[in-house]
């Protein structure tokens, strides 16, 4: 047996804000919606994870969720043109990785990087 995927998943009635902060911000494609359920996610191959933090290093909180992308600088225009606020970096961290955290419509926290 192995594990094939992990999802998470956040509570909420307003599916509109969901597919605007992951779908248009974001960029992830919808895939599936039966109405009581939305998923985002990538048609490419994801890696599985899962971690757990004592903190989210640098003295930060630990975020809700993490995301990995190819492309930071592109992800946080789109961020701050949609006038989302940044509550922490964008910054380069001595583990390798350059991020920004960001909270979703449902006051997720969300930990954006990529690898340096």
């Amino acid at each position: 047996m192995k594990v094939k995927r992990i999802v998470a998943n956040i509570e909420t009635p307003e599916m509109e804000k969901a597919a605007y902060f992951y779908g248009e911000i974001l960029g992830l494609d919808q895939l599936m919606d039966l109405g009581f359920i939305t998923t985002f996610g990538s048609h490419d191959k994801m890696d599985t994870q899962i971690s757990f933090l004592s903190q989210g290093g640098s003295g930060t909180p630990v975020p809700d969720l993490s995301m990995e992308v190819d492309d930071l600088d592109d992800l946080l225009v789109r961020v701050q043109e949609a006038g989302i606020a940044i509550e922490y970096g964008p910054v380069e961290e001595p583990w390798g990785v350059r991020r920004f955290y960001v909270r979703d419509p449902f006051g997720k926290l969300i930990n954006i990087l990529v690898h340096l």
